[in-house]
């Protein structure tokens, strides 16, 4: 069952106005629950339109958007129970933190579920684990942390809400490298063990090469498409004619197949690629053995 479903989905900015601006036009998707999907498109694309209307952060403008089966804005009575199911991460969410401790922000959102303080202690302390915040740091203010520890804490007050589906903007934007890939790794193992569905914003096709299962791409205001990632980045001419980069390491591929080089598979992480040179390199040497022989 998909877990988010739009139909027709269409939204304009200052509609009546000199300013209108149709930000996403007639999208019909369906992301089904479990999924890792990666979000792309080039500024103005409309990719951070669209994922505002999946906890009912705006309203369409037509169309309609299901979570979970459920219609939203139909009954704005039942509009606040379905957002629980969709917690989003803003970029640079640690700008958002405001609580005396760590511990009080984190409980801010579990907090406002109505649940009871057991309850709420439990979610903490777990997601606190999770993403890697000792229960020292917990008692201080969040403004005492390093820039990723506040990342941490900004990120774990959304999962403790436990929501059926996790939207990350940009969530390694500004940091270093392993800063990145800190906060990537544990947004994968949030997704092993929960099972949830993880929607990630990123304009880096590296990030999104290797952490996503399928891959949504916006151009225009309109959904071009939503296919596994090996079928998308297959489309890297269509990538680059829309002003989309892709995987290096795709480039350095494609490249090399254009040379003749007998590459048959899709390659869009180093890891694939260290892998598929090895059994090249193999049946090379195998195929030289023969002739010698």
């Amino acid at each position: 069952m998909a877990i988010i479903k739009t139909e027709d989905l269409t939204y304009i900015y200052g509609d009546g106005t000199p300013f209108r601006k149709v930000a996403v036009e007639n999208v019909n998707l369906e992301i089904d629950e479990g999924e890792t999907v990666g979000i792309i498109g080039h500024t103005g694309s409309g990719k951070s339109t669209l994922i505002q209307h999946f906890n009912g952060l705006l309203k369409p403008s037509s169309g309609s958007v299901l979570i979970d089966g459920e219609k939203l804005w139909d009954d704005k009575s039942k509009l606040r129970p379905v957002r629980f199911k969709v917690g989003l991460v803003f970029q640079y969410p640690e700008y958002q933190l405001f609580e005396e401790t760590c511990y009080k922000d984190i409980a801010f959102g579990p907090k406002n579920m109505g649940l009871d303080s057991a309850e709420v202690d439990r979610r903490i302390k777990e997601t606190a684990k999770m993403v890697g915040i000792s229960a020292d740091l917990l008692d201080k203010s969040p403004f005492e942390l390093s820039g990723g520890q506040k990342r941490r804490v900004a990120i774990a007050g959304v999962m403790a809400m436990e929501p059926k589906v996790l939207i990350l903007d940009e969530p390694a934007s500004g940091l270093d490298p392993k800063g990145r890939d800190q906060i990537l790794g544990l947004i994968k193992e949030y997704h092993s063990e929960k099972k949830n569905t993880v929607l990630l914003v990123s304009h880096s096709m590296e990030d999104i090469a290797k952490n996503v299962s399928k891959i949504l791409v916006m151009n225009k205001a309109k959904l071009f498409c939503y296919d596994s990632t090996q079928a998308v980045f297959h489309r890297a001419a269509e990538l680059e004619e829309m002003g989309l980069a892709v995987p290096q390491i795709t480039r350095v591929f494609n490249r090399l197949k254009a040379m003749g080089v007998d590459i048959t598979e899709d390659v869009y992480t180093t890891k694939f690629a260290k892998e598929l040179l090895l059994k090249l390199l193999a049946k090379k040497k195998f195929s030289r053995g023969i002739e010698t022989d």
